[in-house]
């Protein structure tokens, strides 16, 4: 995809769904949660979507979210639009 890739300078490794968003609401960066748990935090505004305008009805839906202040960050920006293409080709791959 003509990306250059680097290491991280620190990673963050969580086994627990509420921590990832508590992490993600203290500003940690973007998290992937089940809808259903991020809901509250999403609908209070602590967290927002990072795809608002894609709906996937399923039992198994995740959201990813991040705090609305870091919208305009430029990794969270490329990682959004690189995250659209990647899903709007995998679509169109058959």
């Amino acid at each position: 995809m003509g990306i250059k890739l680097t290491a991280a300078r620190s990673n963050l490794k969580i086994n627990s769904s509420s921590a990832v968003l508590q992490a993600s609401i203290d500003g940690h960066g973007v998290a992937l949660a089940r809808s259903a748990l991020a809901r509250d935090d999403v609908a209070s505004g602590r967290l927002v979507r990072l795809f608002p305008d894609i709906e996937r009805p399923s039992e198994l839906a995740y959201y990813i979210v991040y705090r609305k202040e870091c919208a305009n960050l430029p990794r969270l920006v490329a990682f959004r639009e690189w995250l659209r293409e990647e899903a709007s080709s995998d679509r169109n791959a058959t």
